[in-house]
């Protein structure tokens, strides 16, 4: 049901058991988990884990895991979110520290956007971010997004990042 996407170093593939060790991990750490929910003990990790993998079988889409393609090494999840009462469909990213600061966010996300645009056919995505989540907003600009608006989302403030729509994209 979840179909496994490539690029040019990153496999974006279905969720297994097996990563609940990472997601545990990266939940368990402040600095990965403050902008998406914060820490939480590895049930509760779980749990969030299980809910990425039930927006597929929900909305037929979702956040895929995200693999290295040298390594094998999990470095955390990018994808399409849109749980009951978000505001439009949501492209996001989160990944492990050790991930951060080689471009793999911004890989991730442009292929994840590519199939909502021509695989789902959508025309648009936003992506949610918090004013102090500094590397999200500069993956979201590297993205070509602009913030449109601020909204109150679940307690927390967060600038509303709209995508160009493909027909703004130049082709690969």
């Amino acid at each position: 049901m979840i179909p496994t996407l490539e690029t040019e170093r990153l496999i974006l593939r279905p969720w297994r058991e097996s990563d609940l060790d990472d997601v545990a991990t990266f939940y368990a750490d402040e600095a990965t988990a403050k902008f998406v929910g914060g820490v939480c003990a590895r049930d509760d990790a779980w749990r969030r884990l299980a809910s990425m993998v039930g927006h597929w079988g929900l909305r037929g889409n979702g956040p895929w895991a995200l693999q290295e393609k040298t390594t094998g090494r999990y470095i955390g999840w990018c994808g399409i979110w849109g749980p009951e009462g978000w505001p439009e469909p949501e492209l996001m990213w989160s990944l492990m520290g050790s991930a951060h600061g080689k471009g793999y966010a911004t890989e991730a996300a442009t292929r994840a956007r590519r199939f909502a645009y021509e695989t789902l056919g959508w025309s648009t995505l936003i992506s949610l971010i918090v004013p102090e989540n500094a590397p999200s907003r500069r993956v979201a600009a590297r993205l070509g997004a602009r913030i449109e608006k601020q909204i109150e989302l679940r307690g927390y403030r967060m600038d509303v990042h709209r995508h160009p729509g493909p027909e703004q994209i130049k082709p690969n």
